[in-house]
């Protein structure tokens, strides 16, 4: 399998700057079975049936973005995850300049450095902060900004709005780089318009990593390896997944971050177990879906791991044609853009 066999031509005006607004004014395109079907976000509570559960992610974009000092040279970081030991595990652009015991200081946070303790050989660094808990949250605060997505095209950096724009209203859990974006489509009046249909809902947690900003290196897709994301899937969550699927509800996961947990957590039995830690999960064409039966995404990058994603999900045939439906209607594209509601084949 090579990434080249999920290539597509997409134009560049089809890759959306600003999301709809309202947001559930976006349109949707739904796969199913019988074909294709152009609708909006809106109209879900009709496409979704009473008993159904969506499983949202509940993850909280932190502002990830900072700029950092080694005496004179500047060094770009994207925090990605904490790690056991209490570091963090960042990206760092000029990461060549840095070794183990260097420390930076931060633009706009005085108070916050970090130790070098560690480099690895995909611009990776470990860096112990001086701060933790509240004090820690409250410099990145100060000295952070949104990790937007490259295509998104800020050239001064995110602006107040995309603060707004790019938390989802099932933000609760901070530890996020990037949103996970089938989640930004959704409004108190839209849950409550499903919670009147009868569609079940709760929350699980992935706290999507800056790996997601990489694209994919090299041909040979079963060789590639995906960063580390850290999830939980409480022990509520997955009674109310298990409970509707055996009450013969469907699965609806809100994004691939969704179903990436749920099938982290899936036992061969096809039941959701409660779990807590890190995922590297690759689901591509060949995987054995266990948990969701709908998935609601927005459409992905070209040669990228969320449409191979979707291609497994979905079929791959079925997806080019989609999406070669959404690039000839003038669907919008990526994080800010449309959906997808995609019937599991």
């Amino acid at each position: 399998m090579k990434a080249s066999d999920f290539d597509f031509l997409l134009p560049p005006e089809r890759i959306a700057q600003h999301p709809a607004r309202p947001r559930e004014a976006a349109r949707l395109l739904h796969v199913a079975a019988d074909g294709r079907h152009d609708r909006v976000v809106r109209d879900l509570p009709d496409l979704l049936r009473p008993g159904d559960i969506l499983v949202a992610n509940d993850t909280k974009v932190i502002p990830a973005q900072l700029a950092a000092r080694r005496g004179a040279a500047r060094i770009g970081i994207t925090l990605d995850r904490p790690l056991p030991d209490g570091t963090w595990h960042a990206l760092a652009r000029n990461a060549r300049r840095l070794h183990p015991g260097d420390t930076l200081a931060f633009d706009d946070a005085e108070d916050l450095t970090a130790e070098v303790r560690a480099r690895d050989p995909d611009g990776g660094v470990a860096l112990a902060f001086n701060l933790s808990g509240e004090a820690f949250a409250a410099a990145l605060h100060r000295a952070g900004a949104l990790a937007l997505p490259p295509y998104i095209d800020r050239p001064a950096g995110p602006t107040a709005q995309d603060a707004a724009d790019y938390q989802t209203v099932f933000a609760t859990h901070e530890g996020a780089v990037a949103a996970p974006t089938a989640g930004l489509h959704f409004t108190p009046a839209l849950l409550d318009a499903l919670a009147a249909r009868g569609v079940l809902r709760t929350t699980i947690t992935l706290h999507v990593g800056a790996g997601t900003f990489l694209p994919m290196r090299g041909e040979d897709v079963d060789t590639h390896t995906l960063h580390a994301e850290r999830g939980e899937v409480s022990a509520a969550a997955a009674a109310a997944i298990n409970g509707a699927k055996a009450a013969g509800g469907r699965i609806v996961a809100v994004g691939t971050t969704s179903l990436r947990l749920l099938e982290t957590a899936a036992s061969p039995a096809d039941a959701v177990h409660p779990f807590s830690g890190v995922t590297k999960i690759f689901l591509r064409p060949g995987h054995a879906f266990r948990t969701a039966d709908l998935l609601l995404t927005n459409f992905h990058l070209p040669r990228s791991t969320l449409f191979m994603l979707v291609c497994a999900f979905a079929g791959t045939e079925r997806m080019r044609t989609a999406y070669a439906h959404g690039i000839a209607e003038k669907y919008r594209f990526y994080s800010y853009g449309d959906a997808t509601l995609l019937e599991r084949a």
